[in-house]
């Protein structure tokens, strides 16, 4: 038999299915298969689209749910929607190698984490590690604090005991020393007394003196003396009653500044400086008599008996008469943003260290030393102790940037499944008393950089993300193991450059940004009081809780974050300015 030519037997086929594609059921076979791969292609679509917004954009690389409960929103970026994918990919393969069902479990804590965040808010500072609403016991958060016993411990701490001598600053921090005594231990309690008595360091400061700014210690023990009087009232108790700076174009940073001059002017006139109306805090976050005060924020400048002893004499005409009360309008710009620096702890300044880096030289002098280091102590005094409301700010803020990675450290810990078991856990003693003095969790290192731009170009030459990431790859060709950075910037530009650098991963508030260049005060009227007022400072304490900083020396803001720096322990940790043409 001859073989067929191939080409014949193509024609063949042809021929047949053109037959069989003529018949009616066939041609209806044929429309129906057509419009199935219609519909699986839109329905492939949809599916990709809902892919890309879920972990596209300024979304988690650890897929978090973005909270809608807070004004403060924090988000990471970390380059484009591919790499964040195949991130995604990685972390859910590892999970699913060790515990099948971990990423489920890990969002169920962190979401039980944010309902009882939420809660505490509503039950004013009340953080309870378990709810009676669930069924199950939520382990602790290790990045959340318990605002209201903060707020407790450190009232006690900022106030004098009953018989007018020092609060209970021992050698011990936390709440050791609040440990109840037995009668069997009288003279270790003798002892406590006597070394409180003698006077013991602030327990607001961390580090050594090697780890701060010279006499760092004691002249926080000094200031907090010389603004808590044993008796207001006595005769010889002088006052300066301020109100915060208020014009349009005063940000935050120089209303801090400012207080920080009026503050110096008080030490050097022997007067208990005494802070009136903050329209910062003019907004109704702020509650009751917390409402227009820097107490809305952070523990008051002075007591409640000595605020009430100069609200009383400012109705006095004699006591204006003999200078007993004066008020910032007493005094000229001069004397507040240039004046004397208090000399009494001598000229601590001559011998700092330098620890600044300007165009890769360390910057040891120069003409505004005592300043520096003042404005130092006065902001680590102003801001000693954090309130309640800036407490849970700082709480909202750390769960939305840290919480998904708190809840799969937890899990990755714990061989107890939260969801399931049921248990009373009662803190041991070592956790109430020891280990109370613990900061609350973040990942470390962490680098911070506050980015100004905008309006700020007509006080100094502004630079881009570029030379701020150039000064983070130095800091990170010592330190290796960095690659977070918390993000301060006013600047939707900056945000959207940081998106590019694939290998960092940056957290930031998620707020309104300038598009363009317009000024700080039309900026924030735009955002209003109390956010434009709670996103920076939440900004300003987390970079203080960094382990590393690069600002610009230009800006009153990085100014103030250096210096809360430099008495909180980071001095060592250096500064980099990318300024190049101006140092203070």
């Amino acid at each position: 038999m001859e073989p067929l030519n191939p080409k014949s037997i193509e024609r063949v086929v042809s021929q047949r299915a053109f037959q069989m594609g003529s018949s009616f059921p066939c041609q209806i076979c044929v429309v129906g298969f057509l419009c199935g791969v219609c519909l699986t292609s839109l329905f492939l679509a949809a599916l990709t689209s809902f892919g890309t917004s879920a972990f596209g954009g300024i979304s988690f690389l650890t897929g978090i749910p973005t909270s809608n409960s807070s004004p403060l929103t924090i988000n990471v970026t970390g380059g484009d929607i591919n790499m964040i994918r195949k991130e995604r990919e990685i972390i859910l393969h590892s999970q699913g190698s060790t515990s099948p069902g971990t990423d489920e479990k890990v969002s169920s804590l962190y979401s039980a984490w944010g309902d009882l965040l939420i809660k505490s808010i509503d039950e004013d500072g009340q953080f309870s590690q378990r709810t009676s609403s669930r069924k199950f016991n939520v382990p602790k958060a290790p990045h959340l604090e318990n605002c209201k016993l903060s707020a407790e411990v450190n009232q006690r701490l900022d106030s004098r005991i009953r018989n007018g001598s020092f609060p209970p600053w021992a050698i011990w921090k936390g709440r050791l020393d609040d440990f109840p005594l037995s009668t069997t231990d009288e003279q270790l309690k003798n002892y406590r007394d006597q070394m409180i008595a003698e006077g013991a360091y602030p327990p607001w400061i961390t580090g050594s003196d090697e780890e701060n700014y010279p006499l760092t210690r004691k002249v926080q023990r000094d200031i907090w003396l010389h603004q808590h009087p044993v008796n207001c009232s006595d005769h010889n108790v002088r006052f300066l009653v301020a109100d915060w700076e208020r014009l349009p174009g005063f940000g935050i940073g120089a209303q801090i500044a400012g207080m920080c001059g009026l503050l110096a002017i008080a030490i050097n006139e022997k007067r208990v400086l005494v802070t009136a109306y903050y329209n910062r805090a003019d907004h109704d976050g702020c509650k009751d008599s917390s409402r227009s005060s820097w107490s809305c924020y952070f523990f008051p400048e002075t007591t409640r008996e000595c605020r009430r002893r100069a609200f009383e004499l400012m109705q006095d005409k004699e006591a204006w008469e003999k200078g007993i009360i004066t008020r910032k309008e007493n005094y000229t710009s001069k004397e507040i943003w240039a004046g004397r620096i208090p000399r009494i702890w001598g000229n601590p300044w001559s011998i700092m260290q330098p620890t600044t880096e300007i165009n890769g030289s360390l910057f040891a002098h120069h003409r505004k030393m005592d300043r520096r280091w003042w404005r130092a102590q006065a902001v680590r005094y102003l801001m000693r102790f954090h309130s309640k409301y800036t407490c849970h700010l700082l709480n909202t803020a750390r769960h939305d940037a840290f919480g998904w990675e708190a809840a799969k450290t937890v899990l990755m810990s714990s061989s107890k499944d939260f969801r399931e078991e049921l248990e009373e856990n009662s803190l041991s003693e070592i956790e109430k008393y020891v280990w109370s003095n613990q900061k609350p969790w973040i990942p470390r290192p962490l680098l911070s950089m506050h980015v100004r731009m905008g309006d700020k170009s007509c006080e100094m030459k502004v630079v881009g993300l570029e030379e701020y990431m150039h000064l983070a790859e130095r800091i990170r060709g010592r330190f290796p193991h960095l690659n977070s950075v918390w993000l301060s910037t006013e600047m939707q530009d900056v945000i959207d450059k940081s998106r590019s650098y694939h290998h960092w991963r940056f957290y930031y508030t998620n707020v309104t940004r300038q598009v363009g260049n317009i000024t700080m005060a039309a900026y924030e009227a735009s955002l209003g009081r109390e956010t434009s007022t709670n996103y920076p400072l939440v900004n300003f304490l987390m970079a203080s809780e960094s382990d590393y900083f690069i600002g610009a020396l230009g800006s009153t803001w990085c100014f103030l974050i250096d210096g809360m720096r430099n008495t909180g322990g980071k001095v060592m940790s250096g500064y980099l300015s990318v300024n190049k043409d101006r140092f203070w």
